[in-house]
């Protein structure tokens, strides 16, 4: 492969605009620039979580392949009408949450984000899964977007919180539970 990125500072993008895959230019406010960058800030938070020292490696080498999965993403966001995303992409996704969900107890209660610095930082790309998630819907409304997309988002909000859970377990010896009783007081 040659050099993709030989030269950073374009000046294409001082007008508005910014490049898609294809060569088209859309404003950098529009529907699909805003699911682009949305998966992208969640790739990067995905990023916080794989650098946390100790994590345990089955969820390691899930999560960097969640990050390859998202770049495959925002790539077929960036190229309308092209499609990487597939039906095993999310199929993988939803084995991974019940394989990680099977180690957990069920739920009894309500919990809140924290646990540990990497199960703070699964909380938090868990939200903006749910944001991308958001922003691909808004873009589906006006443009053809890949049914997998939408449901792999779906499906990634899911094993973030199991993992998030698990991490919580793994860090702090437990889950942060809401109190329900500290309203009466």
């Amino acid at each position: 492969m040659g050099n993709r990125l030989s030269k950073l500072v374009t000046r294409t993008g001082d007008t508005g605009t910014t490049g898609l895959g294809d060569g088209s230019r859309l404003r950098k406010d529009a529907a699909r620039v805003e699911a682009i960058g949305t998966v992208d800030e969640l790739n990067s938070s995905l990023g916080l979580v794989a650098a946390t020292p100790g994590l345990p490696a089955d969820i390691a080498a899930c999560v960097l392949r969640l990050q390859h999965d998202l770049f495959d993403l925002g790539g077929e966001l960036a190229i309308p009408g092209h499609t990487i995303v597939t039906d095993a992409h999310v199929a993988q996704v939803e084995a991974d949450v019940e394989l990680f969900n099977d180690r957990l107890p069920p739920l009894k209660e309500f919990i809140l984000p924290g646990g540990g610095m990497a199960a703070a930082h699964c909380h938090l790309s868990r939200t903006i899964a749910r944001r991308a998630e958001r922003r691909v819907w808004t873009l589906a409304d006006s443009e053809a977007v890949s049914e997998n997309v939408c449901v792999y988002l779906n499906r990634l909000s899911d094993l973030l919180f199991v993992l998030a859970r698990l991490l919580a377990r793994h860090e702090h010896g437990s889950e942060v539970l809401w109190d329900r009783k500290r309203l009466a007081e």
